[in-house]
């Protein structure tokens, strides 16, 4: 998350005469390394910062430079907050939230008093997962390795990934990375991540951008048609929108969709109990037709 810290850095300069990296350093609890190639960016980025060395130097900007404060309106600057309070619901800080409103003269203006669009990314596993996103964030900004146990549908594996990005997509956190293993870029979902820990020092790859089309990581598989009870009309427009069923004469609802998992499937029509008659494909019929004798032999009265 190194703009969020770019811009953090610029706002204190733009407020100081002049600071330490060693301060800097403190201040956003990273590296004075860390600190050292930020200040390179925002002097790529045409800021004119001036550092001094020895006794009684710093970093500091040039006298006469101003931020123009025609860059973001209002409403720009509330639309970050909204996204940034959202990181916020992650880790369970008011960090991002606290640093942009830094930037804005009159931010009681934009306190979550004024705000109209809520985002809570956590999740019930949130007191699990907040601390691999920030091993994750720590790892991708100092560019280090990162080991543990992955658990998938394949089986359990010990990884070894050089980390680029963290993503949040289909309601769950992934990290996009280079498996060291499978040597190639890998998405890895965080909460099959266990036994996280920060490894060697890396040289970072020109990584690619992750492919996260609904295709390409859902890959649809098998074609299912199934008969869906109407009281379950709300699931199926909630899931698959308005558009993935056709009301019959009977009122059943005739579900199309291409799925990527066949035991997914199973598991899904099971959870409808006798509200869902699955029509194709036939083998999977065959499969849950036997799974069903399966869990009669088990439960039925002995």
């Amino acid at each position: 998350m190194k703009i969020d810290r770019m811009i953090g850095i610029l706002a204190v300069l733009l407020q100081r005469e002049k600071v330490t990296a060693p301060y800097l350093a403190e201040k956003f609890e990273v590296s004075r390394r860390t600190i050292s190639r930020d200040i390179e960016n925002l002097c790529r980025a045409g800021i004119p910062i001036r550092t001094e060395q020895g006794a009684g130097g710093g970093i500091s900007i040039m006298e006469g430079y101003k931020m123009d404060r025609t860059l973001l309106t209002r409403s720009d600057m509330q639309a970050i907050l909204e996204g940034l309070r959202s990181l916020d619901s992650v880790s369970g800080t008011s960090r991002y939230a606290q640093l942009m409103e830094k930037l804005s003269a009159g931010a009681e203006a934009l306190t979550p008093g004024g705000q109209h669009i809520l985002i809570d990314l956590s999740a019930w596993s949130k007191s699990a997962l907040a601390p691999k996103i920030e091993l994750l964030r720590g790892a991708i900004e100092d560019g280090r390795q990162v080991r543990f146990r992955y658990f998938s549908p394949k089986g359990e594996s010990r990884r070894l990934m050089e980390p680029y990005d963290l993503v949040f997509r289909w309601a769950s956190w992934y990290v996009w990375g280079y498996c060291m293993e499978r040597e190639d870029y890998r998405l890895f979902k965080l909460n099959r991540m266990t036994e996280m820990e920060a490894g060697d020092f890396f040289a970072k790859r020109q990584a690619p951008l992750p492919d996260l089309s609904n295709e390409r990581v859902f890959p649809p598989l098998c074609r299912v048609k199934a008969l869906i009870a109407p009281e379950y009309r709300w699931r199926l427009v909630e899931d698959y929108g308005p558009d993935c069923f056709a009301v019959q004469a009977d009122g059943r609802l005739l579900f199309t969709f291409a799925f990527s998992d066949e035991d997914s499937i199973l598991s899904w029509i099971l959870s409808f109990r006798e509200g869902a008659e699955l029509l194709e494909p036939a083998y999977l019929r065959e499969r849950l037709a036997a799974l069903g004798e399966t869990l009669y032999e088990r439960y039925r009265e002995k």
